[in-house]
């Protein structure tokens, strides 16, 4: 008994059943069916973790539990900044990283900020979900370091995917700037298309006398009062384009946690729309091939569907590699 209690701390350990007959999805939250976990001597390369633990199933772990905390505070903050006049999605969503207002702890805080409560609740409702079940299988400190880092990936291949399709509309800005002239000022109409909110005050403002301005130069080119004039807009309206680029909210590392359910309970049932009962593992593909879908279309737009993608595929990576170092482990042993 000494020895199987030895041979068992120095391996993973396993549940009695299989992580399907676990956890049981009924109306989109998970109800564990069985509280006793079984230490086996078995292999097994579902099991990627030391840090699970003997005990019941929480219903609410404490990794999960701090950070619904923490999100919910950020949206009070946001909405109480608001009443002073004080835009916290500036300094804390995350901007393009050629904007003024970007800073590096955005790549971080920007996962904390949602845009109003039913984009905070259906992300925390996920991260409960989806997050409880599987902090309870990996352990609160390889939870945390996966929802950070599919949270962080889920950024760098948004801004990937739209440096791509930004720089072309910056580049026809930026070979104005560098040479003023009537015919630069055309291709930017040609190859522009001008995107500022009525309601963003000075800039608005300066676009409607821009439009004017271009009107005028058209009929008199070589006026270079005019031309001034376009340049000093378009170098406020620049700065203005790049600081529009923002992304918040938890959505890329709730992706991730999906992925992850996926993988790890793939036979688990979940019901769609509380209706229609579907596999995990099939679940996750459905909605990894529409998030494909909308964003290469641009479908429901002002979503970050890249975003999504990129929680999803920085996750199956950090699961690859746990899962391999896992294996080795186990053959050193």
């Amino acid at each position: 008994m000494e020895e199987k209690k030895r041979r068992c701390s120095r391996r993973a350990l396993h549940f009695r059943t299989k992580p399907s007959e676990i956890f049981i999805f009924r109306y989109g939250t998970a109800f564990p069916t069985k509280k006793t976990y079984l230490c086996s001597l078995k292999k097994s390369n579902r099991n990627m973790s030391n840090d699970v633990r003997m005990g019941g199933f929480n219903i609410l772990p404490p990794i999960v539990k701090n950070l619904l905390i923490i999100n919910a505070l950020f949206f009070l903050a946001k909405i109480v900044g608001a009443k002073f006049g004080i835009d916290l999605d500036k300094w804390l969503g995350l901007h393009f990283v050629t904007a003024s207002d970007f800073y590096p702890w955005q790549i971080i805080t920007y996962m904390f900020m949602h845009g109003d409560f039913g984009h905070l609740f259906f992300n925390m409702f996920a991260l409960w979900m989806f997050g409880a079940a599987i902090e309870n299988y990996w352990g609160a400190k390889r939870f945390l370091v996966y929802y950070l880092i599919t949270g962080i990936g889920a950024a760098i291949v948004h801004f990937g995917i739209q440096g791509f399709m930004v720089m072309p509309e910056l580049a026809v800005i930026n070979n104005y700037l560098d040479a003023p002239s009537v015919d630069n000022l055309i291709e930017i109409a040609k190859h522009h298309q001008f995107q500022i909110n009525p309601d963003s005050g000075e800039i608005a403002s300066a676009f409607a006398v821009f439009n004017e301005t271009f009107r005028q130069i058209q009929i008199d080119p070589t006026n270079t009062d005019l031309l001034n004039q376009c340049t000093e807009f378009l170098v406020s309206y620049k700065e203005y384009f790049l600081n529009q680029h923002v992304i918040i909210g938890a959505s890329g590392a709730v992706f991730g946690l999906l992925l992850a359910f996926g993988m790890l309970f793939p036979n688990s049932q979940i019901y769609l729309y509380f209706l229609i009962p579907m596999k995990a593992k099939w679940f996750v593909i459905l909605y990894g091939a529409l998030e494909l879908f909308y964003g290469v279309t641009g479908t429901q737009d002002g979503v970050a569907h890249f975003a999504h993608l990129g929680g999803m595929l920085f996750g199956i990576i950090l699961i690859l590699l746990w899962r391999k170092q896992e294996r080795n482990r186990n053959i050193e042993w």
